[in-house]
């Protein structure tokens, strides 16, 4: 499995560098360095929900709610900011994270104790999270003028020459790789994602373990909330709305597998880069939005393609040693 990984990391990484060659040759700036930060920038909140939904998918779950975790924390730090203007940026940013990891939270609750379809759960608290936005704020906008400076500032100081945004996410990026492939918290997402019934004979509990993938893609949510609201400077009901389907396409193009047990944080970080250079170049060389739409899902569909024809092979290897060990 590690080989596979490596193997389409690198195919991965092959065509991200191929991709930028090719629209370098029809716009020479998209290559320098300040073109590609900005690009890495731009996809910065995509790679730190593509991590949250990751472990989630690795545990042979889905959360369709990020993005609404997300609006719906976005929402609370820019109210809390507006009614307590003094709070430091880190607490909001810490409450963001919590109100994030309680939604998240309530999804893997659902999902463990009511051993209800992670889909369903995560629809029903898309539309429920979504709707609690609307109760807060009577529909009303929460815009840039009513924020202050530094809520709105810290995403975009610069630190080391790159924004507070690229680090959070390098940050985020740093940690899940630790937890994902160095701890026993990792190691049971991929066991409960690859074999259920297996992982129970091996002590795990497969509902704790998915609880706590969801309690972590909820906070990582949260954070992303915060960090769109301050970045783009304004809050309401339907921000990032659909933005889970490109989450869930980061992953997929990234070699995770819907069916659970097999993934990578760099696959899932390639995976949402990818996507990030084609939405950032697509424009550039005046590409149709139509046609961004249909390459976009053109992308989706080879991907999973290739995750089916890999997982397939892997079956037959598999069953080829137990012939052979007969």
């Amino acid at each position: 499995m590690n080989a596979l990984l490596k193997y389409r990391e690198l195919q991965l990484l092959a065509a991200i560098v191929a991709l930028v060659l090719l629209i370098s040759l029809r716009v020479p700036q998209f290559l320098s360095l300040p073109s590609l930060g900005n690009v890495y920038h731009d996809t910065s909140i995509l790679i730190i929900l593509a991590l949250g939904q990751m472990g989630v998918i690795l545990t042979k779950c889905i959360d369709l709610s990020m993005a609404a975790n997300l609006a719906l924390c976005g929402m609370v730090s820019a109210m809390l900011n507006i009614a307590f203007p003094g709070v430091p940026v880190p607490l909001l940013i810490l409450a963001a994270v919590a109100l994030g990891a309680t939604l998240g939270s309530i999804n893997g609750l659902l999902v463990w104790k009511l051993a209800m379809p992670p889909i369903v759960v995560t629809l029903g608290t898309m539309t429920i999270f979504r709707g609690s936005i609307f109760l807060l704020t009577d529909g009303k906008w929460v815009n840039a003028h009513q924020m202050s400076a530094s809520f709105k500032a810290f995403p975009r100081d610069i630190v080391l020459g790159m924004p507070v945004l690229s680090w959070l996410s390098i940050a985020a990026i740093a940690i899940m790789f630790v937890v994902i492939g160095r701890t026993a918290l990792g190691r049971s997402f991929f066991a409960v994602g690859g074999n259920a019934n297996a992982a129970v004979y091996a002590g795990i509990n497969p509902g704790r373990a998915r609880f706590r993938a969801f309690m972590i893609s909820g906070a990582l949510s949260g954070l992303a909330g915060y960090l769109w609201v301050s970045r783009y400077a304004v809050a309401y009901v339907d921000i990032a709305l659909g933005f889970e389907l490109d989450v869930v396409a980061a992953c997929v193009i990234g070699g995770v597998s819907i069916a659970g047990g097999i993934g990578s944080v760099p696959g899932a970080v390639l995976g949402a880069l990818f996507l990030g250079v084609i939405k950032n170049a697509l424009p550039v060389i005046n590409v149709s939005p139509f046609w961004q739409l249909a390459i976009s899902g053109t992308v989706i569909i080879i991907a999973v393609a290739f995750n089916a024809r890999a997982e397939r092979k892997k079956g037959r290897v598999i069953l080829r040693r137990a012939e052979a060990a007969a």
